[in-house]
């Protein structure tokens, strides 16, 4: 079957793995990745693994211990200087959807939630971050681990909601 994409040879696989992941702050899942690259339908899966797994050997990429996948400095520097010679199309259009997975990135980096056993239930740690420093940061008991992983699912769903009632409700005079 003919791929009517732009792109097509190995080296714009890897030129647009490279342009992705410059542009994510933080390392991606694989899905994650693999779907941002599909913006293109020159692109197979099979030939997009092989790109991917030939930049992770030459250091372009590097796999976490998670199975994560973020640039090195070495795929900076080379991704940056070969990423004008994709059509400017792709550019767009994948600069387009890692916009948003960036976004998310970025504000889940701000949030952190984790919680500890405690013999007569749990301790529930939430802060949040404004990118500079911790902007709210409290400890709930919960009576329980289910309770304690409801209270951070929550809280990571609407930490900037919280963190709003919380400073109208201590600002109120």
């Amino acid at each position: 079957m003919d791929n009517f994409g732009f792109i097509h040879g190995e080296l714009d696989i890897k030129i647009l793995i490279l342009f992705i992941l410059r542009r994510l702050p933080a390392p991606v899942e694989p899905q994650t990745l693999l779907e941002l690259c599909a913006c293109d339908t020159g692109i197979g899966y099979f030939d997009y693994s092989e790109c991917l797994a030939h930049l992770v050997e030459t250091g372009h990429v590097d796999e976490t211990a998670e199975g994560k996948y973020l640039i090195t400095d070495k795929g900076v520097r080379n991704g940056e200087t070969a990423e004008s010679s994709l059509p400017y199309s792709v550019r767009a259009k994948a600069e387009g959807l890692t916009a948003p997975v960036a976004e998310a990135m970025r504000r889940n980096s701000m949030i952190l939630t984790s919680h500890e056993p405690l013999p007569d239930g749990c301790t529930v740690s939430l802060s949040l971050s404004d990118g500079k420093g911790e902007i709210l940061s409290m400890h709930i008991l919960a009576v329980d681990s289910a309770q304690a992983e409801t209270i951070e699912k929550v809280f990571r769903r609407n930490a900037e909601s919280i963190y709003g009632k919380v400073i109208e409700i201590l600002s109120e005079q």
